[in-house]
């Protein structure tokens, strides 16, 4: 039985304690910024949603996708900022105990329409605690996974691939912008010691790595993508990849992707969604944290800690 147990660069669990004090309405007065003709002004949640554009731009989501500010006014103060994957219920009041102005997480809130946000579902609640506190929360979700340095750039460097570019090219983007990525590694490697250094390098999550391939098969060309990738195997085998890196992996697609490789490549590596893109938070709170000192508007940003993987444990043989 394998649990949750943490490694060097697992965010740890904790239950925050929700701060009745805290719980006040945001009036319009609150959310103007004051001004000190002596010091610099603060720093808005407009000011970081100019940074969080040119890091992620909006143009680059998927049209399915739901980006960009869901509560929040755009005049209050930001002094920290927390980022973190998902916007769970235990991630917004551990965020609203560090005293966040805002929560920055990769997946969204509300990727379906709603027609009520009523305190009775874990959603509306989410919701009601973010407004009644003053917490402003921004998706970054496709847009962060294909812009240069998101998602998949931070999961490149982390496994240690050079030359890398996108899987699927971004239909309004940079030529280095779009989906997954391919690149090679610095030399050649067995199948086995590449998901040795995959599993090393992402958190440690109950699901742990899955790997189908001939475990002693050399490699050297890598596509991955961050997050659900086995709708792109067509792009994977069209760059004639050696081993592809994705998460939630389904049977049938990956049953097929490998009857299709009758044994050869591309080999494929399982992993947790959550820790797929965790990765970037660190890459992604640097970024932001230059491009809003370089603005002038210097904000503390800190990366959760919350482990929101869904699974506890697992059985194995």
């Amino acid at each position: 039985m394998q649990s949750k147990a943490n490694n060097s660069q697992e965010p740890g669990k904790k239950t925050p304690t929700p701060d009745a004090a805290a719980l006040k309405p945001v009036t319009e007065d609150d959310a103007k910024p004051t001004e000190d003709a002596t010091s610099p002004a603060p720093t808005t949640l407009g000011n970081v949603l100019e940074a969080v554009e040119e890091l992620w731009p909006h143009s680059l989501a998927e049209d399915w996708d739901a980006v960009g500010l869901v509560t929040g006014r755009t005049g209050q103060q930001v002094s920290k900022v927390v980022m973190a994957v998902d916007p769970t219920l235990e991630v917004i009041e551990d965020a609203i105990e560090r005293g966040a102005d805002l929560l920055i997480t990769h997946h969204p809130l509300l990727l379906r329409g709603v027609t009520q946000v009523a305190g009775t579902s874990f959603k509306g609640e989410a919701i009601h605690r973010l407004i009644e506190t003053g917490t402003a929360l921004l998706t970054a979700h496709t847009n962060a996974d294909s812009a240069i340095g998101g998602v998949n750039d931070a999961l490149a460097d982390a496994f240690g691939l050079k030359e890398c570019v996108p899987l699927v090219d971004s239909k309004d983007g940079l030529p280095e912008e779009g989906l997954g990525r391919v690149g090679f590694l610095e030399k050649p490697m067995k199948l086995e010691d590449f998901a040795e250094r995959v599993y090393t390098v992402l958190p440690a999550v109950a699901g742990g790595v899955r790997v189908a391939g001939d475990r002693t098969g050399i490699i050297r060309k890598v596509a991955l993508c961050g997050g659900a990738g086995d709708s792109l195997f067509d792009a994977v085998r069209s760059h004639q990849a050696d081993v592809y890196v994705t998460a939630d992996l389904r049977h049938h697609p990956a049953s097929e992707a490998r009857e299709a490789a009758n044994g050869g490549f591309p080999y494929l590596i399982d992993v947790s969604h959550f820790a797929s893109e965790w990765v970037w938070l660190s890459a992604g709170a640097r970024a932001l944290g230059n491009v809003l000192n370089d603005l002038g508007h210097p904000v503390e940003i800190e990366i959760s800690q919350i482990n929101s993987d869904p699974w506890d444990f697992v059985l194995t043989p």
